[in-house]
């Protein structure tokens, strides 16, 4: 097992949180990585810091006038002749019919939503992000050895609502799909399994119409609930795509049995695709005490939930991204990793 992290995703510190129609406390915090980081040395596993992969692997999933907005914008915001605030936000969202003539009509191209406020230091916590996830994909390709079977990345800002060129949900870089994408260089399939308390909006997003690409996710119900546009059944993917993008959105309020229902046939899916690489987008934000959750997932179904990952006996990579009840973030990773390198139930 290898783990990744790096400590710059510790510097994007959010001020603000606009959702729902009122302005709410910030949930994505610097402290998750702190707790996070607890686990494995709880473990005695190694944390290997991320190096640095480069900006090609984002450019070649993302847009590019999107990435350098994401780099470039708290500059430009900071440079307008007024109090604009400390952090690049927009309550405007227009990202069809607009030339992004000035920074506030790039925020309105680029943010889809209030929670994806950039500050001084944002980009730099973005980029080694996306670094963490991109050196577990680039171990995958090039290094021979049996710790690649299941690697674990320590990422925040979390990735999977981050589409094309737009962020919201929390999210900027799209991960998943980066190192979805980066795998591609070696391997045929790519097997996605979201199981964050959300629908990845922006997974589905990129690979709609691809079939090298599967996207299972498992997720509250999006009726009145975050992304509130996508992740329903009948969302199944077009042209060469279509069968390759599956939903399983739960009714708000189902119990951890009702979680592994739709995890069990998310994985029967996945089993019938054969990947060669699996990516596991993991939120603990299923996790019954947790602020965004819709669902009661215990401590030790994290510990179950792995336990069917390591039975499907593929290479997994693991980006841990929603979670935050945070006095709780530290014992669940341990919990999950146990789920690895004990026996399966």
């Amino acid at each position: 097992m290898k783990v990744y992290s790096h400590e710059k995703q510790k510097l994007h510190h959010p001020q603000s949180y606009f959702s729902r129609g009122q302005m709410r406390e910030p949930q994505e915090k610097p402290e998750r990585l702190t707790e996070l980081l607890k686990a494995p040395e709880a473990l005695r596993l190694e944390v290997t810091t991320a190096k640095d992969i480069g900006i090609e692997p984002i450019l070649a999933v993302h847009d590019f006038g999107y990435v350098d907005f994401l780099k470039h914008s708290y500059e430009e915001w900071m440079a307008v002749d007024e109090d604009m605030g400390e952090e690049v936000q927009t309550t405007i969202y227009m990202p069809n019919n607009n030339a992004g003539l000035g920074i506030l009509a790039k925020a309105a191209k680029y943010q889809a939503d209030g929670s994806a406020p950039i500050g001084k230091h944002s980009w730099t916590s973005i980029y080694w992000s996306a670094q963490t996830a991109l050196n577990a994909a680039d171990s995958l390709l090039n290094e021979k050895t049996s710790q690649n079977k299941l690697q674990i990345c320590l990422t925040r800002p979390a990735g999977h609502h981050a589409r094309k060129s737009a962020a919201g949900g929390f999210c900027y870089l799209n991960n998943a799909a980066i190192i979805a994408e980066y795998l591609r260089q070696k391997f045929q399939k790519i097997a996605i399994i979201d199981t964050d308390m959300h629908h990845g909006q922006g997974i589905q997003e990129i690979f709609y119409d691809r079939k090298d690409v599967l996207y299972t996710s498992v997720h509250g119900s999006p009726i009145n609930f975050y992304p509130v546009v996508a992740g329903h059944e009948h969302e199944k993917g077009e042209g060469e795509g279509y069968g390759y993008n599956i939903n399983f959105p739960m009714p708000h309020d189902t119990d951890e049995a009702g979680f592994f229902h739709h995890v069990d046939k998310a994985v029967k899916t996945i089993k019938l695709f054969n990947p060669d690489v699996i990516v596991h987008v993991l939120g603990f934000d299923v996790y019954k005490d947790d602020p965004q959750a819709k669902c009661n997932v215990s401590t030790e179904g994290f510990k179950t939930l792995a336990q069917k990952l390591k039975a499907l006996d593929k290479p997994v990579i693991v980006l841990v991204e929603g979670g935050y009840c945070i006095e709780k973030l530290n014992e669940n990773l341990q919990a999950f990793l146990s789920g690895f390198t004990s026996e399966e139930k």
